[in-house]
């Protein structure tokens, strides 16, 4: 039976092998140039970040195959070109994580439909790239090139095809990550087995080892001693990595019901199975609307690890939604806890700064910053809360508070940590309601984003706050991060205000940063 054609209708380019060629074809590339127009027309929206990342035309979903070759980094993203809106892998190149520059999309469907989520791993002389293939099946595709724009599918068929009708497999045949272990290539798929209570669905990933990328040998379920997910999760677009000097691993991935999660544990490289010791959520709500969505790691060289999300629209848009988060930086503290804080050059975008001294906050005034202003912004901000039990920093407030968006920090307020016995340790948290960002019609609101952070006693609040047109992400101690989207349908909704609630407490310090357009052309 002939195979169905399922070529796309996206033109499609082939680039030289050397960097100078590259550089000189895409100057008077035909596709780049409809990416500058279409974003010239996109940036009247006032709605659309400039500093976060979106794609150049059409709607974006993850990101896919973050890497670093040749002294730049990768992101590759599920874009919907418009004349054939099947997914294709977007692709932009960035030297400092912040900085992103678009180029012509990379992976086109044929022979599966569209080309979902997955990895790529960097050896010495290639970057090897592992998806999921819908209608097909895992599918591998290499590229050797300086800015990985020819990109060749393996045999160009799946490596590990999904199950024919009525064929009952061990495994599923979804969402893959890549790595090398000594001369052997292996490879998680994600998915779900009915072994949880009740025999209900719960998240697995299932390993398979190869030694020429073309033939791959079902092995076992990789996952031991998981307690951190919920019954209905599937562990969709895993990232596998070693993370910190101690021989721990992460494994990133996304659950289509309960968000984005993150396992840390050890990696068993005799048995290959993966021993978790620790996890927890990069969701602290629900993923629709307005929330964090699926991530893209890769290490940083230094024993951290770059993730980016992408994260959800809150509002009908068929011209583009959802966005990129800023890049974070994932390590590990000396107990062995996750730590994250903001990644690459983001201060290579401020302008003006304002600082605010020292100010007391009465108890239950709310004090209006006069000198802070905008909506494209980033806030330092320490405060002492002494014994007041919320602090609440509004944002994108118009002067009348007919809109803003609400930070709040609550001292001891989230959960209790039980883990160790006798060792009962109460965590704070930390939330972005978006109830009140927008008066307009048809936007929608989320229940608010909250997370429990460990603040020690006598610690001071540290807040890194990132506002931007339509999504607020807020870093916490360098320990947590909470982000989500709003549209406010003021364009005077640009305040910034700060109370404490219950008794007294201070702010000890606030700069704050305009923020330049990454897109703009010099």
């Amino acid at each position: 039976m002939a195979q169905e054609n399922r070529a796309s209708k996206v033109p499609f380019y082939t680039f030289g092998t050397t960097l100078a060629e590259q550089e000189k074809q895409l100057k008077v590339n035909p596709m780049l140039k409809r990416f500058d127009a279409s974003r010239k027309e996109l940036a009247e929206d006032h709605h659309r970040p400039t500093y976060h990342y979106v794609s150049p035309e059409g709607i974006m979903n993850d990101p896919n195959g973050l890497c670093f070759w040749q002294g730049r980094w990768h992101m590759f993203y599920q874009g919907f070109p418009p004349e054939d809106p099947r997914v294709h892998w977007g692709h932009v190149v960035s030297t400092d994580l912040i900085h992103w520059r678009d180029l012509p999309y990379a992976i086109y469907p044929n022979p599966e439909d569209r080309v979902y989520s997955g990895t790529t791993f960097v050896e010495k002389d290639r970057v090897i790239a592992m998806y999921h293939g819908v209608g097909s099946g895992s599918m591998v595709a290499t590229s050797t090139d300086p800015l990985l724009l020819n990109w060749t599918k393996l045999g160009n068929k799946p490596v590990i095809p999904i199950p024919k009708p009525g064929e009952q497999l061990p495994y599923n045949v979804f969402d893959p990550a890549i790595w090398k272990k000594g001369d052997q290539y292996y490879s998680v798929l994600a998915g779900q087995r009915p072994v949880g209570p009740g025999n209900k669905m719960v998240r697995a990933l299932f390993l398979f080892r190869s030694t020429d990328l073309a033939n791959w040998q079902y092995l076992h379920p990789f996952i031991e001693n998981d307690g951190y997910g919920m019954v209905g999760d599937d562990g969709a677009c895993p990232y596998f990595w070693p993370i910190g000097n101690k021989g721990k691993y992460i494994l990133l991935h996304f659950s289509h019901m309960s968000g984005g999660k993150y396992l840390l544990g050890d990696y068993d490289q005799v048995n290959d199975k993966f021993i978790v010791t620790d996890g927890g959520n990069f969701n602290h709500g629900p993923m629709l609307p307005n929330g964090v969505h699926a991530p893209s790691a890769y290490p940083d060289g230094k024993g951290g690890i770059n993730v980016i999300f992408n994260i959800n629209e809150g509002k009908a848009d068929k011209t583009w939604g959802r966005i990129m988060t800023l890049p974070r930086l994932l390590t590990l503290d000396e107990n062995g806890k996750l730590l994250m804080s903001p990644a690459g050059d983001i201060a290579s975008l401020r302008s003006k700064k304002v600082t605010v001294a020292e100010t007391p906050l009465p108890d239950n005034q709310e004090i209006v910053l006069s000198a802070v202003s905008g909506n494209a912004l980033e806030m330092h901000a320490v405060i002492d809360p002494k014994n007041s039990p919320t602090i609440e920093l509004n944002v994108l407030r118009s002067p009348g508070k007919e809109e803003y968006t609400r930070i709040l920090f609550y001292k001891n307020g989230g959960f209790w940590d039980r883990s160790v016995p006798g060792k009962a340790v109460q965590y704070s948290a930390i939330s972005i309601d978006n109830s009140t960002a927008s008066t307009l019609e048809g936007v929608r609101s989320r229940v608010p984003e909250t997370a429990s952070v460990l603040i020690n006693e006598g610690e001071l609040i540290d807040l890194r706050i990132f506002v931007d047109k339509s999504i607020v992400e807020v870093f916490v101690n360098g320990r947590q991060c909470v982000a989500v989207r709003m549209y406010p349908g003021r364009s005077d909704s640009q305040g910034v205000s700060i109370q404490a609630h219950g008794s007294p407490a201070t702010l000890k310090s606030l700069e704050a940063w305009q923020m330049e357009n990454l897109f703009a052309k010099p």
